[in-house]
């Protein structure tokens, strides 16, 4: 969960993803939503995985305001029956064809893939529907 600091450009904050043994900092800015706006997202995007067999969704890690923005970081989260799949990307909008949703981040997140354009392996966590299930309960 995210945690408010004061950054050098502005007010940031620090958020953390762990998936099983798995588990990474990142910088989260503030500008545009505040805590509690990742959190209900991320809460959304969880709801999205726990409810189908086959589902994308997406943990937005840092968002400005998408009117003015280029990119905007996030974690693809791709769920195939009881697996779950994390990814960490950019989601570049101007290549997108439809208009980035903040509330529908999931909407501009492409397909999973597991090799990039140059054919190199993606990294990504896996987990199971299980340990998502098992989150979701236990977070307020």
């Amino acid at each position: 969960m995210p945690s408010p600091q004061d950054a050098a450009n502005g007010v940031g904050a620090v958020g953390r993803i762990s998936v099983g043994d798995f588990s990474e900092d990142f910088p989260m800015d503030l500008s545009y939503w505040g805590v509690d706006d990742y959190r209900a997202s991320w809460a959304r995007a969880l709801r999205i995985v726990a409810g189908q067999d086959e589902a994308t969704s997406c943990f937005v890690s840092s968002l400005t305001d998408p009117a003015t923005a280029n990119f905007v970081f996030c974690w693809p989260v791709y769920r195939s029956g009881p697996d779950v799949h994390i990814q960490n990307s950019i989601i570049f909008l101007d290549e997108l064809t439809d208009p980035f949703l903040p509330d529908e981040p999931w909407r501009s997140v492409e397909p999973r893939s597991t090799v990039d354009e140059d054919g190199h392996q993606i990294s990504e966590w896996h987990t199971d529907i299980s340990a998502v299930r098992e989150f979701l309960t236990e977070c307020p």
